[in-house]
């Protein structure tokens, strides 16, 4: 019978391998079973989970482990993508290509909707790795054309270009607060995080919800927002 160890790298793509690998220092554990989860690297009394992708699925998981140890969270965010397409015929060229879309420090606000309260517990920290990525695709028959065709079959780390470690939602609010009005709109957010409006609004969430911002008022029907005890 597999352990728990093999269970929980079969799943792994080589993105999280690769994060896991720079996060096991000397002396640390991975893939251990804690309070009934199998978490990705212990390291002294510190948890370590990395998670690639929507934070959704760590919504039970996360509080779970926080009751008891202090645990960080590490997520990469791609500044650069590179797309590569692998055709099922051996004579077809491999394609790479540059995507256009840029990820930010800010882009972890799409995830945090999901636990926007958890990041102020005290045993928690967050970790967003800023990355130049390389995604793996291939043609999928099951995707019409008008859906691309393609699916997604790993991804790859090809380069660390920074850390920011997140201790609270305020830290995140830190970087944003020159940038933005007395009171502000998602637009506004957006704008400062040079992000689409879709962040903003993600990001007008998570920073209610952790008691940083508030509603003061609306701008035509676009809501407006103060910082909290002004």
């Amino acid at each position: 019978m597999p352990s728990p160890a093999r269970i929980g790298e079969l799943n792994e793509r080589s993105l999280h391998r690769a994060l896991k690998a720079l996060y096991t220092a000397p002396g640390s554990l991975s893939e251990q079973l804690i309070d009934g989860y199998v978490v990705d690297v212990l390291t002294g009394t510190r948890i370590i989970e990395i998670h690639t992708g929507g934070f959704s699925r760590l919504k039970r998981k996360l509080p779970r482990l926080l009751e008891n140890h202090a645990l960080t969270l590490v997520h990469p965010i791609a500044k650069d993508r590179f797309i590569i397409k692998q055709a099922e015929q051996a004579d077809v060229a491999v394609t790479r290509r540059k995507s256009p879309k840029h990820g930010s420090v800010f882009s972890i606000f799409a995830g945090l909707t999901s636990i926007p309260k958890l990041v102020a517990h005290p045993n928690f920290a967050l970790e967003a790795v800023i990355t130049v990525e390389e995604e793996v695709r291939v043609p999928d028959p099951r995707r019409n054309r008008r859906r691309g065709g393609w699916t997604v079959i790993d991804r790859r780390l090809v380069e660390v270009l920074e850390t920011h470690r997140i201790e609270s939602m305020g830290d995140l609010f830190a970087m944003l607060d020159a940038s933005l009005p007395e009171a502000f709109t998602t637009a506004d957010l957006a704008a400062a995080m040079q992000a689409p409006r879709r962040l903003g609004q993600q990001a007008a969430f998570c920073l209610r919800e952790a008691g940083i911002v508030e509603i003061c008022g609306k701008a035509g029907n676009a809501l407006r927002y103060r910082r909290c005890g002004r």
